[in-house]
């Protein structure tokens, strides 16, 4: 899961907007899914045969956390609840105003991955304090190169 930190954390040049619609404009990547005010970004890795799901939350979502957090998978008759790796995590600020990134590793099991891989899959719940987000499945259509 590679991205360009400069995408992320914006530039003088960047657009101010705080809408998710900026964020995924800004940043090379594809969203994993979309809530009202942030972007989820999210891969699974592998690394000495221990597995785990990065994610990376751009958006309003600015939080300091030392109990963890949750990354719940809601689908049909399919549900999948994985912990946080480090129970401290922190948000960072970006050049952009009213931008946050989170970062947040979560511990997941081979046998979760293969059950991962064959579910359909409606939203991802993440929790951590009393922050509830809901990340829709993203419908947002790709820009063509020539767009660009």
């Amino acid at each position: 899961m590679a991205f360009s930190l400069s995408k992320l954390f914006g530039n003088s040049a960047s657009k101010t907007s705080d809408s998710t619609d900026a964020i995924i404009r800004d940043v090379e990547n594809h969203p994993y899914g979309v809530s009202e005010n942030n972007v989820l970004y999210a891969g699974l890795n592998e690394l000495g045969g221990y597995f785990f799901f990065q994610t990376v939350i751009v958006g309003q979502l600015h939080i300091k956390c030392k109990t963890g957090a949750t990354l719940t998978f809601l689908g049909d008759n399919f549900e999948l609840q994985l912990d946080s790796d480090m129970p401290e995590f922190e948000s960072e600020n970006s050049s952009i105003k009213g931008r946050s990134i989170t970062k947040i590793d979560f511990q997941i099991e081979e046998s979760e991955v293969k059950k991962l891989e064959n579910a359909t899959l409606n939203s991802v719940k993440v929790k951590a304090k009393q922050q509830n987000l809901l990340f829709k499945k993203s419908t947002i259509v790709e820009v063509s190169e020539e767009e660009e």
